[in-house]
């Protein structure tokens, strides 16, 4: 039997230790402050947004909604963002993304100065990540990292394979492992005997976006197996990319959806928020 990751529980652990942290700048007289924009009303983006600003509210950050309707124009977006880079009051920016189809996500990232960039999207933060600069880091493969170290899972020396190449989960997830001395295999639709290459992996991280593709058959006996997917089943129900009833029998320690990776995206969001305040 696995040991299940709790990312509830150590998403708290965070949540309490960022909580203490903004206590504490407050009697320095600072205010962290977060502005988040979403446009238009996409259910999904909706939730996110809602919990986003849950979070700011617990551990005692200042939010700013800025919630403008789907027709507004790429320019009127981008003039919101300049005027937030501008304000001193304000550490951390964040666009919900996806944006309407009429705006350039692009434009729009590389618009928010490097030092706001709490998503840890902008070119200047993935590149501060890949040289092993000081700078933010995108939030889920962060989650990720506080996942495996708070339950003491040894990444130095593993054999890592991350699954999935996006600029947003697989690429820095890849370059965290590294960072942490793993041994990193990145995968995706090309590669050759997949299930091979899985079952080499003593620490295996998921984001295929494929409802419950790995099963058994692709995992090493004792692996630690991080599932970043979610989605909704044939009967509703959420699941990952990862078929948990399969792979937890024979998986050392295994993430749940939900209940995983989902919680600590949020929580590094905020410790990035934090770290844009004390500078």
């Amino acid at each position: 039997m696995a040991h299940i990751i709790d990312g509830k529980v150590i998403s708290k652990q965070i949540k309490d230790e960022l909580k203490e942290k903004v206590a504490q700048l407050k009697t320095e007289g600072k205010e962290v402050c977060l502005a988040v924009i979403q446009v238009g009303n996409d259910p999904a983006s909706t939730v996110y947004v809602g919990n986003k600003k849950k979070a700011c509210e617990y551990i005692g950050i200042k939010s700013l909604a800025y919630e403008i309707p789907e027709e507004t124009t790429e320019e009127e977006l981008l003039g919101i963002i300049d005027k937030l880079n501008k304000d001193d009051s304000v550490h951390g920016i964040l666009v919900q993304l996806p944006v309407p189809e009429h705006i350039d996500e692009e434009k729009i990232i590389n618009a928010i100065s490097p030092s706001k960039d709490v998503d840890g999207f902008h070119p200047a933060s993935v590149g501060a990540l890949s040289i092993g600069q000081k700078g933010f880091v995108s939030c889920t493969p962060a989650g990720v990292i506080q996942l495996l170290k708070r339950s003491n899972i040894e990444i130095a020396g593993k054999e890592c394979v991350v699954i999935g190449r996006s600029n947003i989960v697989g690429k820095p997830m890849s370059m965290l492992l590294l960072r942490e001395n793993g041994t990193v295999t990145i995968c995706h639709s090309r590669t050759k005997d997949l299930k091979e290459v899985c079952k080499r992996a003593d620490i295996l991280v998921v984001a295929i976006g494929k409802p419950k593709m790995i099963d058994a058959s692709y995992v090493k006996e004792g692996a630690t197996v991080i599932d970043v997917g979610i989605h909704r089943d044939e009967s509703g129900k959420l699941c990952g990319d990862v078929d948990f009833d399969s792979v937890e029998p024979i998986a050392g320690a295994i993430t749940p959806v939900p209940g995983g990776v989902g919680p600590m995206t949020i929580a590094m969001l905020m410790n990035n928020c934090v770290e844009a305040g004390m500078n």
